[in-house]
């Protein structure tokens, strides 16, 4: 268990109140704790949802196994007192009146799975949530904010049900494929939502007091560093581009080497690029070639085009502006030396979305009450809390991924870790129950 230091000695039968109390999901004499054995037990649980013959998770959005999972996940806030309902996206919300009316206070992730994907991604973050709610039962302590806990649709499939409360999603999506076999409006109707309302679902900005959300890592730096928390700085931007490199095509045995116009030579060429220059500065940007294809693609002709994916990753918008700046100049130049050309074609953005400082450090705050060891650290994937943060002050809490595993069977992450983030999760909550300041202020 990764701590700074031990509660010290207690005589025996105070402790045995204590460890009691744990189990129950009591309030300590150091503070609230969530019940760790309860929480690990519905991780378990949630593994018989879709698993697949690798033993992975092939819960992808709008499947069976996706629906079913809702359904004893419903029933879980139900127990916990919590009133629910399915939104016009699919999203399964648990809510807890509070003792005033006050905007809600937010917690949520999502269960949806890559195929044979693993059992933590999400998952974790909705469990412990959900065990946060149960906990503030087990306690009667009724907050003063509502809170809602939330599952979000489709994560894995471009973060849509999250989406769906900034109105960033568009009627012209319902037709898209999800991961599954259905389309997106088809899968919504599936788990109990109206996709021809879904513009319904749009939320105001200031009407979410703040959001929350758990996550595993899903990276090596919380585990390599034998430390118990991350406190997120915030979640990275991502812009995509396809680029298109034109040469010539022509015969592969004729044609001398210093003549060729060689598309699939410049794209090589481009990939070094995107490597040199995503490390030639300072700072936690990332650049990737995931994907190229060669055209006419036989072992005889030189390939007269070829096509690449670029992707680029930073905390800050800027900076991924000046990155791919770089890359076109250098794409230039390799063009000049190859007689071929380039273009981009951006595809895809989402906006990085940076968390609320004051939120990060009640989170470090929750973490040192608890003897936790932490670090704070920015998210290089995406999130639900990205399509929030329009809306509200957001923070999120990491807890290790054994060897930065994740999106593979293999995904885990220990279940001491695990009630650690969900008391990490519990202290903030109530600590930010008493706050009243906003996104604008």
């Amino acid at each position: 268990m990764r701590t700074q230091s031990s509660h010290g000695f207690l005589p025996k039968l105070f402790a045995l109140c204590i460890v009691t109390a744990s189990l129950l999901g009591a309030t300590h004499s150091n503070g609230p704790r969530v019940n760790g054995e309860r929480l690990n037990a519905t991780m378990e649980k949630m593994k018989s949802f879709g698993r697949s013959e690798s033993g992975g998770s092939g819960r992808v959005a709008y499947s069976p196994a996706n629906r079913d999972a809702l359904n004893y996940l419903a029933s879980l806030m139900q127990d916990a007192g919590l009133q629910t309902h399915v939104d016009f996206a699919g999203n399964l919300v648990g809510r807890l009146n509070g003792k005033h009316a006050l905007p809600p206070l937010m917690l949520g992730s999502h269960i949806d799975t890559v195929p044979n994907g693993g059992h933590y991604d999400g998952i974790v973050g909705v469990m412990a949530a959900i065990e946060v709610a149960q906990s503030l039962h087990d306690m009667g302590l009724v907050p003063d904010h509502p809170v809602e806990v939330v599952v979000w649709s489709n994560e894995e499939g471009g973060k849509t049900g999250s989406r769906s409360l900034n109105g960033s999603v568009d009627e012209s999506e319902m037709a898209l494929p999800s991961l599954g076999s259905k389309s997106l409006g088809d899968g919504m109707v599936f788990l109990g939502g109206d996709a021809a309302r879904i513009l319904e679902n749009r939320r105001d900005v200031g009407s979410i007091a703040a959001y929350l959300e758990l996550h595993v890592e899903q990276g090596a730096l919380l585990d390599q560093r034998d430390l118990s928390i991350g406190v997120v700085d915030g979640i990275v931007g991502i812009r995509r581009w396809n680029v298109q490199v034109d040469g010539f095509a022509n015969h592969a045995g004729t044609t001398p080497m210093d003549q060729r116009q060689d598309a699939l030579l410049a794209a090589a060429a481009f990939v070094v690029a995107v490597r040199e220059e995503a490390i030639a500065r300072p700072g936690r940007q990332v650049a990737t070639v995931g994907r190229i294809h060669a055209e006419p693609g036989a072992p005889n002709v030189i390939p007269g085009n070829s096509t690449l994916s670029l992707e680029i990753r930073d905390l800050d918008m800027d900076s991924i502006g000046e990155l791919f700046a770089r890359l076109q100049k250098r794409a230039n130049t390799i063009g000049s030396d190859t007689g071929t050309h380039f273009s981009f074609e951006q595809f895809y953005e989402s906006p990085a979305a940076l968390t609320d400082t004051r939120i990060s450090a009640l989170i470090a705050a929750s973490a040192d009450s608890l003897q936790l060891k932490y670090e704070h650290l920015p998210s290089g994937a995406g999130h639900d809390a990205q399509s929030i943060a329009p809306l509200a002050p957001i923070g999120m809490i990491f807890v290790p991924s054994r060897d930065g595993v994740s999106h593979a069977p293999a995904e885990f992450t220990d279940p001491v870790d695990i009630g650690n983030g969900a008391d990490v999760l519990l202290r903030t909550l109530l600590k930010l129950d008493k706050q009243r300041w906003s996104i604008s202020d």
